[in-house]
């Protein structure tokens, strides 16, 4: 008989939590709509590397980015109507958001200015779109989540090809959320948040998917969100219904589980560090972001400058 052999199972370390001059413990439309009307200070996700370190972060409730530097001081990037999630480099200088409340947003770092790089699909607004990334052909993929679920699953996922021509590749999903590509770029990993699972979705050579499948299925309140792919191509995977980071291999068995000490929403994550081998994890209820040693080095992201 064969037995699954246990994840090796360890804890975040709190890497650098947000400053109290930033927090607003106010209400908000988007705390009114996801909390219950309850006041939320922040809540973090999105996070991405530059070249020289920073980690950025968005900030959904309060239309903020924000940049963390090697050495752990904050500074605010930009503050915009919008409610931010995830988000990539599109080049050195500009940062393309998903934003809940207005489409595809790009973000000039230097000057902080927001600006819109795909608001609408034929005219119509977008559900609410979430996370995003490239592939090394500059092809966007992006998912449309909106308040879908099991009960209306009408989420989505685009691809925006470096022509501008926009495929919806699924309308299906009950709460389509993080994504993440294949070392080989041919399968696309899809988190289903309300369904508690994650997606396998070949892309195939004429455009098209085919044979989607379950991968992982989780448990818990909440589902999977953010992804990433190390080098070996496991797949990591944020549930913030449990306040884990699992490692799955190419079989969606358990490597290792990282665990918060801080709170259960850890909602995405970014490989950084000299060697790509720290992960930085969102943990949004409490503002913090935390870090934690990977077996592998993470898989470089795609931008369309170096595509």
């Amino acid at each position: 008989m064969f037995l699954l052999q246990a994840p090796a199972v360890a804890q975040f370390d709190v890497w650098s939590p947000m400053p109290e001059r930033f927090r607003r413990p106010e209400r908000s439309d988007w705390a009114d709509a996801n909390r219950g009307g309850v006041p939320v200070d922040s809540f973090l996700e999105g996070p991405v590397f530059d070249r020289e370190g920073n980690l950025y972060v968005s900030d959904i409730p309060w239309g903020r980015v924000f940049r963390i530097g090697p050495d752990r001081e904050w500074s605010l990037v930009a503050e915009y109507d919008g409610e931010p999630n995830g988000m990539k480099f599109l080049d050195d200088g500009r940062l393309l958001i998903t934003d809940y409340k207005n489409g595809l947003m790009a973000l000039d770092v230097a000057s902080g200015r927001v600006s819109p790089y795909l608001a609408r699909r034929n005219s119509e607004r977008f559900k609410g779109v979430n996370d995003l990334i490239f592939d090394a052909q500059g092809n966007l993929y992006f998912t449309d989540q909106g308040q879908s679920g099991l009960h209306d699953p009408t989420g989505r996922l685009y691809r925006l090809r470096p022509d501008g021509q926009l495929d919806c590749l699924l309308h299906n999903v009950p709460s389509p959320n993080g994504v993440a590509l294949s070392p080989d770029g041919k399968v696309l990993y899809l988190a289903v948040t309300r369904g508690n699972c994650v997606w396998r979705v070949p892309l195939m050579a004429d455009g098209s998917v085919s044979k989607v499948s379950q991968f992982f299925t989780s448990y818990g309140p909440s589902g999977p969100d953010g992804l990433a792919v190390d080098r070996e191509g496991n797949l990591l995977v944020c549930n913030p219904g449990l306040g884990y980071v699992w490692l799955l291999n190419h079989r969606a068995e358990p490597l290792n589980v990282w665990r918060s000490p801080l709170g259960t929403s850890t909602t995405n994550l970014a490989f950084g560090g000299g060697d790509r081998r720290t992960v930085y994890c969102t943990e949004s209820v409490s503002g913090a972001i935390l870090c934690a040693r990977a077996p592998h080095p993470g898989l470089a992201l795609a931008n369309p400058r170096h595509c």
